[in-house]
Parts: C-alpha cells; sequence; structure tokens
C-alpha cells in the first residue's frame, strides 16, 4: 500500500527540520545516498524526490543562464558601504535565480555560490573584483546583508541558499591549487576567520564553499577548521561543496593520495558534503572507498544530512508551503531591478580627487571629448551575467549635452599588418582571415587594443568584431573575426607582438601557439616555434595617443575613460605582475592632460591601480567597479552631481582596500601574515596613495564634540560614541562617518587602526547630525597565542571618527580595565606554531595530527617565545618533538649570544643547565626543513 502523503514525515512542515531530515535519510538506500554527494544530484522516483543540483552562480547577478539584471561587480557593491543596498540587490538577483529555476529546474539550481568573503588583502589578485574589501568586519557586514536577500526573509522557508565562497585564506591565483596560504594563528582568529562568521551565524547564508589552496601545508579541503569551527557558527547544518575539481586535486596535483577513492574518503571526513565533480567520478571514488573502509555509511549520513537539510528549508518537499513558489519570468530585468542596478552602479562610485571641476554643469559644457578604451563599452567578467542592455558613458554623456557636443576617440592604433605573401584581410561577415591582396582595403585594417603586460586584441575595422582561434586545444585553429572582444573562460582573442628580425610574430596566448599562414592563404595557429611563425610587418597607421590628444585639444573639457578589461591580465587563474594602468593608458593619459588640462579620469577597474601621477596632473578622478547595465547612467550622475531630472546626486562610495602608490609597497603576493608584513590598511606605516575608507563629496562637512560615555569600562563594559557632523557646504550630501580604535601599548603588535563601525548620514546645506556608536570591550579582544584564546587586555585606546582610515577628525582615549598577560609557563608544551616571532619558517600541517608544525627552511631560521617564566626553581630537562629528523639548538634571550639551553636531534629529553627567571625563548634550526611541533620542559 502506498504511503499516504500525509503520513510521510519528511513532507511534513509541522515537524521539526531535525526530524524530517532524518527520516528521508531513513528512506534512503546507501547508493542513493552516495548520488547525492556531488553538484549534479540525481532524482530519486520511488521516493518523488526530483534531482537536485548546486552552483547557480550569483554575485552580482545570475550568471550564465540567459538575460538577467547585470549589477556592479562585488567589490563595487561593496564600495557603496550600504548593507541595505546589497540586500535590496541581494533580494533581486535572489528572485530572478527563482524565476529562472521555476522555468527550468533541471538547469538551474537554488543553491548559489555567492557571496566572495575572501579579503582584498592584495590588490594584484586576480580575483579582487568578487570580494567586498580588506577588512574583516566590513566584509561582515556586507555579505551578511547580500546573503540575506539571497535568502529571503522568511524564517522558515528559503528563496535561495547562499554560499559563502571560499574558505579559507584564498588570495591568490598563481599556483592557487599548489601554493599554501600560511597563517600565524593571530591571522587566522583576528583576520581570516571573522569574515566567514557573521554571515553564517546570522543564518544569512546556509552552505560554504571550500577553497582550492593549502592553508598551513593542509588542503583546505581537508582543514579540520571546517568541522571544529566553522559549524560550530550556525545553528543550522551547513552544507559545505567543493570547489571544481578541488577534491579530485588530492590525488592529482596536489599529489597527497594514492587514487581518487583515498582522497574523496579524506575529504568527506573532513567535512566535504558535496563534491563539484563529474558525477561518475564521485560515485566510483565514494563507492570504492566504502569497500575498502576508508570510510563508513555514517560517514555518508552526516554528509547528507546537510545536503538534505537545506533542500528541506529551500521548499523542495513543501510546495503549497513556499512562499516563493509564485516568482515568475516578469520578474526578470523588471523596471524595478533596472531602477536597483542604477542606484547599486552610482552608489558604487568613488570620487578620489576633485579640485572643483566636478560636478560638470551642462550649460557650460558645449563640446566633451569622451576619450578612452573603456568610453564607449561596458564590459562583463567571468561571473556577469547577460545584460538586458548595456548604458555606457558615451550613451549618458550624449543624453546629457547632445549627441554632437560629445567627441569620442578610444585612443587605440589603427594598424596594417603585412607579410611577403600580401597583407592580413578580415572577412567582414566574420569568417576566416587571410593573406593576399584585399579588394577593400578597409578589410585590411585592425585596431589594437591594448590590455596590458603586453597583451593585444586585434578588432578588424571592416565589421569591428576581433580577431580569435575558431576553436580551443592544442589543434592548429583558423584565425575567424567574429568576436565582440575577449570573452569567455578561454580568452581566444588576445595576442602577444614578439620581435623578429624587422618585424614581429603574433603569439596567441591561448593556444601557446604563434600564427603562421598556409600554402592557401588562411591563417591558423600553426606554429610551436617563434622561427616557424609567419613574421609580419606592423604599418601604423593612425597613432592612438596622438589621434586622441588632438581631439582632446579641442574640446572644452575630456572625460578621459581608463581601466581594465576583466576577462584579461588580471582575472581568475591570473593575477597582476603589477599596478600599472594597461598597456599605453599611461602614455594615453599624459598626452590628453597636456593637450587639455580640464580633464577627468573616469576610472573603471575590477582592482586599485598605481596613480599617483594622475592624481598629480588631473584636476579631478572618480573610480567605479564596472558596474554592470547601468555603467554608464551612473558614472554621468555622478559626472554632473545629479540625474538628468536634476535632483542632486552626491558621489557616496568610500574604498575598500588600500590604494598603493606601488607595487614595492607590498609584500610578496604569498605571504599571509598581513601581521609580520604590515600589510593592509590595519598595519601599512606607508603613505597610502588612497586609504582604506577614502572617497570625497561635492560638499564639506565637519566633526564636532566627540563623547564617549564612560572613561574606563571593564571587561563586560561597552561605551557609546557620539559626534555631531555638519554640512558646512553648499550642496546636499553623503558623508560616512567612520570609527576606528587603535590600542596604544600591549604585550604583541596591533593594529595601526581597525574599523569598528560606521554611518552614513545624508545632510542638506548647514543640517547637523548626531551619530551614536555602541562600543562594546568585546570587540577590543584579540588572540593570545601564549593561552590560545580571546582576551581583552588591560590598555587605553585611541577613539577616533573621521573620513577615512588616515583622515580622523576628532580623538578620545578610552581606558579598559581588562587583563593582563602573564608570562608564558614552561609547565605546559610550547607549540612552535603559536609562537611570537620567527623568520625563514614555514608552518605545516603533520601526518595523522590535527594541527600544525613549524618548519625551519634553511640553517639560520629560528623561532621565539617571549617572557617564558622559568621561576625560582626551573626545568632540568627539555624534548622537543620532530616529526622530521633534524637539529635545533635553544637559546635564551638572545638568538646568536645566549645563552645554550640545549642541542636536540631526536624526541628524547634532554638535560638542561639550571635556568630561572624570565626570558626570552629563540628556537635556532641547525638543519634545513627540520620540522618542530612542541617543546617540553620537565623537572
Amino acid at each position: 500500500m502506498t504511503e499516504s502523503p500525509s503520513r510521510i514525515v519528511f513532507r511534513d512542515p509541522q515537524q521539526k527540520l531535525a526530524t524530517r531530515v532524518s527520516d528521508l535519510l531513513e528512506r534512503l538506500d546507501l547508493a542513493e545516498k552516495i548520488a547525492l554527494l556531488h553538484q549534479h544530484q540525481a532524482a530519486v522516483p520511488r521516493l518523488g524526490v526530483a534531482s537536485f543540483r548546486t552552483g547557480t552562480e550569483a554575485l552580482h547577478g545570475v550568471a550564465w543562464l540567459g538575460v538577467a539584471t547585470a549589477f556592479p561587480q562585488a567589490v563595487g557593491l561593496a564600495s557603496s558601504w550600504d548593507p541595505d543596498l546589497l540586500r535590496r540587490v541581494g533580494a533581486a538577483v535572489g528572485t530572478e535565480v527563482r524565476a529562472m529555476h521555476h522555468r527550468d529546474p533541471e538547469n538551474v539550481g537554488l543553491n548559489v555560490w555567492a557571496p566572495v568573503v575572501n579579503l582584498l588583502r592584495d590588490p594584484r589578485w586576480g580575483r579582487n573584483e568578487e570580494g567586498y574589501a580588506e577588512d574583516p568586519w566590513l566584509t561582515g557586514v556586507l555579505s551578511t546583508a547580500y546573503s540575506n536577500g539571497l535568502r529571503g526573509d522568511d524564517p522558515r522557508w528559503l528563496r535561495t541558499a547562499p554560499t559563502l565562497k571560499h574558505f579559507l585564506a584564498y588570495n591568490n591565483e598563481t599556483d592557487r591549487c599548489l601554493t599554501s596560504s600560511n597563517l600565524p594563528p593571530r591571522v587566522l582568529h583576528e583576520y581570516e576567520l571573522p569574515a566567514f562568521r557573521p554571515a553564517l551565524a546570522a543564518g544569512a547564508a546556509v552552505a560554504v564553499m571550500a577553497s582550492y589552496n593549502l592553508i598551513n601545508g593542509r588542503p583546505t579541503h581537508l582543514s579540520p577548521l571546517i568541522n571544529e569551527v566553522l559549524r560550530g557558527w550556525a545553528e543550522d547544518d551547513v552544507m559545505v561543496v567543493g570547489d571544481a575539481y578541488a577534491v579530485q586535486n588530492l590525488a592529482g596535483d596536489q599529489n597527497l593520495f594514492e587514487d581518487h577513492p583515498a582522497g574523496f574518503a579524506a575529504a568527506l571526513r573532513s567535512g566535504i558534503d558535496c563534491v563539484t565533480e563529474p558525477g561518475p567520478l564521485s560515485e566510483e571514488s565514494f563507492t570504492t572507498a566504502l569497500d575498502r573502509g576508508l570510510i563508513t555509511e555514517s560517514d555518508v549520513d552526516a554528509a547528507v544530512r546537510h545536503i538534505l537539510s537545506v533542500r528541506v528549508r529551500l521548499g523542495e518537499f513543501n510546495p503549497e508551503e513556499d512562499p516563493y513558489r509564485e516568482t515568475g519570468p516578469e520578474v526578470i530585468d523588471c523596471p524595478e531591478h533596472r531602477t536597483l542596478a542604477r542606484e547599486a552602479a552610482r552608489a558604487s562610485v568613488v570620487l578620489l580627487g576633485n579640485d572643483g571641476l566636478l560636478p560638470l554643469d551642462p550649460a557650460a559644457t558645449r563640446r566633451i571629448a569622451l576619450l578612452g578604451p573603456l568610453g564607449d563599452t561596458t564590459f562583463d567578467d567571468w561571473y556577469s551575467g547577460t545584460p538586458p542592455y548595456r548604458r555606457t558613458l558615451r550613451d549618458a554623456l550624449a543624453e546629457r549635452v547632445g549627441a554632437d557636443a560629445v567627441l569620442f576617440h578610444e585612443g587605440a592604433d589603427r594598424v596594417a599588418l603585412r607579410c611577403p605573401a600580401g597583407l592580413l584581410s578580415a572577412d567582414p561577415e566574420g569568417g576566416p582571415l587571410r593573406i593576399g591582396s584585399p579588394e577593400d582595403e578597409n578589410t585590411a585594417l585592425f585596431d589594437v587594443l591594448d590590455w596590458g603586460e603586453e597583451t593585444f586584441s586585434l578588432r578588424a575595422v571592416v565589421n569591428g568584431r576581433c580577431a580569435g582561434a575558431d576553436g580551443l586545444g592544442p589543434e592548429p585553429h583558423l584565425l575567424i573575426n567574429d568576436r565582440p572582444g575577449p570573452n569567455g573562460w578561454e580568452v581566444r582573442e588576445t595576442f602577444r607582438f614578439e620581435p623578429a628580425g624587422d618585424g614581429v610574430v603574433l603569439f596567441h596566448v591561448q593556444s601557446g601557439r604563434y600564427l603562421s599562414a598556409g600554402g592557401d592563404g588562411l591563417v591558423r595557429t600553426g606554429a610551436n616555434r617563434a622561427a616557424d611563425a609567419t613574421v609580419f610587418t606592423v604599418d601604423l597607421l593612425i597613432d592612438g595617443v596622438a589621434a586622441a590628444a588632438t581631439v582632446a585639444a579641442g574640446a572644452d573639457m575630456v572625460v578621459l575613460a581608463l581601466g581594465n578589461h576583466p576577462l584579461v591580465t588580471g582575472r581568475e587563474t591570473a593575477d597582476r605582475r603589477d599596478l600599472a594602468l594597461p598597456g599605453t593608458q599611461d602614455d594615453l593619459l599624459r598626452a590628453v592632460q597636456a593637450a587639455n588640462p580640464r580633464t577627468v579620469l573616469a576610472l573603471s577597474s575590477s582592482y586599485p591601480y598605481a596613480i599617483g601621477h594622475a592624481l598629480d596632473l588631473l584636476p579631478a578622478i572618480v573610480w567605479s567597479a564596472h558596474g554592470g547595465q547601468e555603467h554608464g547612467t551612473a558614472l554621468a550622475d555622478v559626472l554632473f552631481g545629479s540625474d538628468p531630472s536634476g535632483v542632486p546626486v552626491d558621489p557616496a562610495g568610500r574604498l575598500t582596500q588600500t590604494w598603493y602608490t606601488d607595487a614595492g609597497d607590498l609584500p610578496d603576493l604569498l605571504d599571509y601574515d598581513i601581521i609580520a608584513t604590515d600589510a593592509t590598511y590595519l598595519y601599512y606605516r606607508g603613505t597610502p596613495l588612497f586609504p582604506f575608507g577614502h572617497g570625497l563629496s561635492y560638499t564639506s562637512f565637519r566633526y564636532e564634540n566627540l563623547r564617549v560615555s564612560a572613561a574606563s569600562i571593564g571587561l563586560d563594559g561597552e561605551v557609546t560614541v557620539t559626534v555631531d557632523v555638519i554640512n558646512t557646504g553648499h550642496r546636499p550630501g553623503v558623508e560616512t562617518v567612520q570609527l576606528y580604535t587603535r590600542q596604544q601599548r600591549s604585550r604583541v603588535k596591533q593594529p595601526l587602526r581597525r574599523l569598528r563601525g560606521y554611518r552614513q548620514v545624508r545632510l542638506e546645506p548647514g543640517e547637523r547630525s548626531t551619530v551614536e556608536f555602541l562600543l562594546p570591550a568585546a570587540e577590543l579582544a584579540f588572540w593570545d597565542v601564549t593561552r590560545s584564546r580571546w582576551v581583552i587586555e588591560e590598555a587605553t585606546h585611541t577613539i577616533a571618527v573621521g573620513r577615512s582610515s588616515t583622515d580622523w577628525r576628532l580623538t578620545r582615549t578610552l581606558r579598559v580595565d581588562g587583563e593582563r598577560i602573564p608570562d608564558r609557563s614552561p609547565w605546559s608544551p610550547l607549540h612552535l606554531i603559536d609562537n611570537d616571532g620567527y623568520a625563514e619558517t614555514t608552518p605545516v600541517a603533520v601526518p595523522d595530527h590535527p594541527g600544525e608544525a613549524l618548519r625551519g627552511d634553511r640553517p639560520g631560521a629560528w623561532a621565539v617565545f617571549d617572557q617564558v617564566d622559568f621561576g625560582s626553581t626551573g626545568p632540568s630537562r627539555v624534548r622537543a618533538a620532530l616529526p622530521t629528523p633534524g637539529e635545533i639548538v635553544l637559546r635564551l634571550d638572545d638568538p646568536l649570544s645566549g645563552p645554550i639551553l640545549a642541542t636536540l636531534s631526536t624526541t628524547a629529553s634532554t638535560r638542561i643547565p639550571p635556568v630561572t627567571g624570565t626570558h626570552d625563548l629563540f628556537v635556532l634550526y641547525s638543519t634545513p626543513d627540520t620540522t618542530v611541533t612542541t617543546i617540553t620542559f620537565t623537572r
């Protein structure tokens, strides 16, 4: 007899979530459960359970699934510093996901992979565009807001299931599957983990994706932090998914296991529930792992429970109860979402510099020269959707002042490429390129689009389409010109020009091959070596920089639109090598400014640039991330200081990461220890080009009457900080009032400044507002490595309010009656990972051990434990845990000349000379690649 649906517990919305999940879990057989452990989960027809898939991309709009509202890149959304805006954008994106799912449930899943909360520690990171900020607290605020929008506001049912990416410490694309993000405990607990906690603790995000990299020598997909820390933050089950092919890497590129069953089993035991891999490999590997005894059915059940918990909350088993079930296709690109896209793009624009040229006066501007490669285009990044329309800056300026008043030039060179067999010519219909004598000379003209790092695209003048290979893989492919520009995961439209004799050869970046002309006159990616490639002579027909400067000279003022292409030289899989403007853009900037000093730089990019020279040369600079479908309109609104109807617009954006004067100000891209390297606004001791929190207004503000409600507080106390802000200008404006603290004395190195809160206030001319912050003592805690716990230290703190992390307008002090961190005790093992300082060492994983050790990378490497109190009757023996053979030396107080306590090369206990009192203990590595876990003293 068939069981009545009303009696099926997992379909009963009145039952508790855990009860429903347990019921469904019990009904599944082992093979069915294994089939749920990967991205494309098969249906279970006998239970009426539909198929399910994870992984709809929803970073700033629905990606890869057709037309959807395109919002600004994530780093642009974050620049608004407006959590309510991010919540509304998240709600719009989640609503469009729902609509697409209802239209195509097989291919559009409700588990969305967004937001990205990896911290923007280094502006050279290729995926900088995907994150929110270099500050963990601000990232937590904004990611929670966006996640709340995605999930919806129903307490029981999810609109979509947001997934935080990428856990953990993932901030380089260079060798991303092989490199280790080495994190001392303070960096882990004070910087990396706090970015992930808020959205999970608030119930806004319900899933997490593990990252490609290793942490302290252990792949993140095997990190004990998943089960021991991450899952402890949330009240409900958290589903953890692997990144694409990352679990396969364990027995692949990372070479940690002999085969995939062993690697998959280790990932499952470590907390990975859902493998983003080809389904057959996943099912085969888990089945084999079970047969070998590497995992048990209980391990499978634990993972399936996490998955089913999310599926139940998405309303899959109660469609009649699902509040989002009626979401239809009419919400996609609806008028409300168009309006929101414009609002979001406008709120994201940051005014970096202005000497009064902005805002522009349409009545006083007869001719605007719009110059540069980003003037008449909008770009998509890898996680962009397909926008329903595109509003470029050229469109928007023409709307404001008339098309005839906008003089446009890209600044691109125009060339012809010839070889002994003739000219390279494009097909007007977008077919193969040929060598020969063209009937129409226009077919032999190409614009050179310079994306930087010696990477170019060739755009045929005859049809405005770019040349690219017509296929992927190592085989020679024809060159055709049917592409709008660089696009896709495998960008096939970029080349490098390499000198060869009196000409050049063209290297096709994607294929790694050179272009060669065949006997049939067609051009292919046919040469493995430059020596076998066709040599071209480049005839420069139009010098783009000179032509743009000529246009600039004939205009009343210039808007110079520069920036990057998000799919070239700085994107997922490719970090930037420096902070320079792409290609010839710096030359263009200087030439245009010389021709017309009334030049505004409108910089649109996925990341910061070192543009100190522009700040010196130009009267005004605005920056935005790539702004989606309303990018140009939003820029124009800010440039003119009003929308087309005359409503005032004040630039409200603020930077969420430091802009440096030079890449030389940055540590190595792979060095994650922001404390030791003085990295990010928290520790940077130099003068930034633009500081974290920077952003100007078209009006001015004065700060008065900073008050702190108490002069001192205890461990459980809190203070209220208030300040008056006055608009002292002649226009309405938006001020982002920022609260920072600095601990003045400490046992450890403290941040120079740390954001504790902010408020955005909109003020009319002359209007005053009192801004209030609540500051609990608990927020002033830091990680104490001597006891492996949080501590609020006895100290005086500077309380500061201002306009950025370096522009503090008023300060006060606050005394916190906290703890005094005691001297270290030698009677508990000293874990090397918990050192107070180090040089030439690397944290490493220890096989079959949840903790980490410290490896000395060369002779002379060292680590130190400060203030070890040996008491009046000190230890008599010491033992070191050395997982690998080697030798270390223990010295007191000085690494070179201090008294030697012991030389250790085995785990055996060694007698030491008498030692009393308090000393700094140095651990010196005598041999390379020596690993130490703990130092233990005994009487």
